[in-house]
């Protein structure tokens, strides 16, 4: 990966205000959210270096319990708040999740590892469009930077030039 960019730390007050916006349902805060992120140093140039913008994608079964994908909604809110020309090609489906594994929130370091090994696929109908791109990877939260790196690798191997991130918030793990 070749950069990951975050907006806040994952602690208080944000803890709180990501776990409602992901689990209880809050899908209109990605607005605010997605501004934070915007703002964040670097974030910008990341953005406007990229050829496309790709959400994690969550399992179809999260997808139907929580009806939307929290990073695909960042990105939607991304959009909005942004000044100027139109963003990079956001791309929803350019990835797939490859299963229904456990959440990782909820798994320690090894298993996080183990749980996402292949959990990506990159979905054949952008293979082209991405080739010898750089694309820029969008989700809520980067713990142990496990789900990112898995995503990126199933873009790397499909293809893309290279692959950065940008996250709303950021666990250090120092």
């Amino acid at each position: 990966m070749k950069a990951c960019v975050a907006a806040v730390d994952y602690a208080y007050p944000w803890d709180n205000l990501i776990a409602r916006f992901k689990f209880r349902e809050e899908p209109g805060l990605a607005g605010p959210l997605a501004a934070l992120m915007r703002n964040a140093p670097g974030a910008q140039a990341l953005l406007e270096q990229a050829d496309a913008v790709i959400p994690i994608p969550v399992s179809r079964d999260r997808l139907a319990q929580r009806g939307y994908n929290q990073a695909w909604e960042l990105i939607k809110g991304l959009r909005l708040t942004e000044a100027g020309s139109e963003p990079a090609l956001a791309l929803p489906d350019a990835l797939e999740r490859l299963g229904d594994t456990p959440d990782q929130h909820r798994l320690g370091l090894d298993e996080r590892i183990r749980n996402l090994a292949s959990a990506f696929k990159a979905t054949e109908h952008h293979t082209e469009r991405l080739r010898k791109a750089h694309v820029v990877l969008v989700d809520d939260v980067c713990t142990t930077g496990t789900t990112l790196r898995s995503a990126a690798e199933a873009l790397l191997s499909a293809g893309v030039r290279s692959v950065s991130a940008l996250v709303l918030a950021r666990t250090d793990l120092s």
